[in-house]
């Protein structure tokens, strides 16, 4: 699994999500909701230290600043890479679910929660 944030999610987390020193960015599936690739499950994030995990699944640096997952929530990431941007509409994250074995494969739908809108 990859973790990708596009420019516009990178200046995005960095002047909306301050981070102490050693202090990282943890994406994992949460109850109620939905994705492009899930129902009654959605992305959560917070603040967490990747240090902290001896069970990283992936791991992205952008700026100095840690972006992770861990193998907790494999289940809810598996088969995907993740990649990050934002919206027009509410200028807030999007996650875009991209299927490891056929990535030009787009999903039939979009959630609101997901909307690149």
């Amino acid at each position: 699994m990859k973790i990708t944030l596009k420019s516009e999610a990178i200046e995005w987390f960095e002047n909306k999500f301050p981070l102490n020193e050693g202090e990282a960015v943890r994406f994992f599936g949460k109850t109620y909701g939905s994705t492009e690739v899930h129902d009654g499950f959605s992305v959560g994030m917070q603040m967490d230290t990747a240090e902290s995990h001896d069970d990283i699944l992936a791991l992205t640096e952008e700026n100095g600043r840690k972006y992770f997952t861990t193998k907790n929530d494999e289940w809810f990431f598996e088969g995907y890479d993740l990649e990050i941007g934002i919206g027009n509409t509410y200028n807030e994250p999007y996650y875009h679910f991209i299927d490891q074995k056929n990535p030009e494969k787009t999903a039939d739908s979009v959630s609101s929660a997901s909307k690149k809108a």
